[in-house]
């Protein structure tokens, strides 16, 4: 990070349960059309679990390009890891973006990668010794069932392969929050179920975790998840369960 970005010393995220993104009025619009997303306000706190649903055309996605910083907010305010990013220069936005994986919904593999590249490729950029990140790249590819397809290319991969390859690289660094658009989308139920897990063991570690879906049985898959729902650019919070802390998460030695 450039020397001019304030610098946030590092605490654990879990044991001050302070929150991990807040939104504040939150409205965005692409130029001078009308608003995508209309006053937004919610809090995710570490070690929550999210699932965020609505009809095609409701925001789903703007909500996330917000959250992993593609996009600026039009109006309002949006709080990340204890620093306004709403404001904070653009120099300063890739350190926060590394502390977050994306599973993107066109995958964006590198195409003159392998898979084992692909996936490990989060560790070199966080300067992870080729000796110390194999073993953990060689057990993802074995969770995803693609250890035969280590030295293969993405344009040789399926659509399945790739949303897996996709996965798996969002979440080898054991990002502080997890943001995936239709993750489980081109996967058979059975892988579908496998990555959820993936996500969940993820998120008992710490890690707050927002899925989009248009599948709602997928809430039924992960205990205690609480549902976002946008229509037509607004957020419903009837029980106002994303205002609230789930309760303390305790890690084991």
């Amino acid at each position: 990070m450039d020397s001019l970005c304030p610098v946030m010393p590092f605490v654990p995220f879990i044991a001050l349960m302070q929150s991990v993104v807040e939104f504040d009025n939150v409205g965005l619009r692409y130029g001078a059309g009308v608003e995508t997303l209309t006053d937004l306000s919610f809090t995710l706190y570490p070690g929550s679990f999210h699932f965020l649903t609505g009809a095609s055309g409701a925001g789903k996605t703007s909500l996330l390009k917000l959250l992993y910083l593609a996009h600026r907010p039009s109006r309002g305010a949006i709080r990340m890891f204890g620093h306004d990013a709403s404001t904070l220069p653009r120099d300063c936005l890739p350190g926060l973006r590394r502390r977050i994986g994306v599973v993107f919904q066109d995958f964006r593999l590198v195409p003159h990668l392998s898979t084992f590249d692909n996936i490990a490729l989060p560790l070199r950029i966080a300067g992870v010794q080729e000796k110390d990140l194999r073993g953990t790249v060689a057990e993802m590819l074995a969770w995803i069932g693609l250890t035969e397809r280590a030295d293969a290319r993405p344009a040789t991969l399926s659509g399945g392969e790739q949303q897996r390859v996709a996965i798996a690289r969002a979440v080898i660094g054991r990002p502080e929050m997890l943001v995936a658009d239709e993750p489980t989308g081109n996967v058979d139920p059975e892988m579908a179920r496998r990555l959820l897990q993936l996500f969940a063991s993820l998120n008992k570690l710490g890690t707050t975790v927002v899925v989009a879906t248009h599948d709602i049985h997928l809430l039924q898959e992960i205990e205690g998840a609480q549902m976002m729902r946008l229509d037509k650019g607004r957020l419903s919070d009837p029980t106002g369960s994303l205002r609230h802390p789930p309760r303390p998460l305790v890690l084991e030695n």
